[in-house]
């Protein structure tokens, strides 16, 4: 009776999920019953910047700073988009739902404050936005004959280059892969070629770099652990 029920699909599931993330899931309760909203300052003024730079942005007479301050574009000086590149990061794009992009940076954002660290957290989301932004300017540079799959038009290269979503992409990812959620990390970044296949536009471009880069920086930092290197994994 107890093989069966082992060997069942309700089972077999409850398997996956605690070894996927069995170990995720108690180090963000515990730091949430611990310290509540003070375990998630980060996820949480992320939220509110994202959505007070929404609103000043449909201001007519206030938008223009939102773009001098954090709208990046492929056309930019690097230097310029550089500059621009920490706040572009919370500057949503007017035209998709607001709810749902917040409710990705709760979730995706919380889980990866709670487990990794305000600080490692936001390195990481940075270093997805900035690989996003070189990715753009690679793609410009190319165009779209010498390599179809890497190069997107001058038109499609015209556009606001900013939000969290690549870095939310990245930090799933990376989270994942610290805490060896091999099945989670590898359903992200095929999720991301689709997305690039489908629809090939630069957002998918820059979800598929930020995932690239997150993927180097956690083998990078696995390699240097087996060395004696402190860079610990939660598990």
């Amino acid at each position: 009776m107890r093989g069966r029920v082992r060997g069942s699909v309700p089972g077999r599931a409850h398997g996956f999920v605690r070894a996927e993330w069995g170990g995720v899931f108690p180090d963000v309760w515990r730091a949430l019953r611990t310290a509540r909203l003070r375990a998630v300052p980060l996820t949480a003024a992320s939220c509110a910047g994202i959505l007070a730079l929404q609103l000043v942005q449909r201001d007519d007479a206030l938008s223009d700073w939102v773009e001098r301050l954090g709208g990046v574009y492929a056309t930019l000086p690097w230097w310029t988009a550089i500059l621009r590149t920490p706040l572009s990061l919370f500057v949503p794009d007017p035209s998709l739902p607001i709810w749902g992009l917040l409710l990705q940076v709760v979730v995706v954002f919380g889980i990866a404050e709670t487990t990794l660290g305000a600080r490692r957290t936001l390195a990481v989301a940075l270093l997805a936005t900035v690989a996003g932004t070189w990715c753009a300017r690679w793609t410009l540079w190319a165009g779209p004959d010498p390599f179809p799959f890497l190069g997107l038009t001058p038109r499609a290269l015209h556009v606001r280059d900013t939000g969290p979503s690549a870095a939310v992409v990245a930090l799933g990812v990376y989270t994942a892969c610290r805490y060896r959620a091999w099945c989670t990390a590898a359903a992200i970044a095929v999720a991301m070629v689709v997305e690039v296949v489908w629809v090939t536009n630069l957002a998918g471009y820059e979800h598929l770099t930020g995932v690239a880069a997150v993927l180097v920086l956690a083998a990078a930092e696995t390699g240097l652990g087996r060395r004696g290197t402190p860079a610990e994994l939660p598990r």
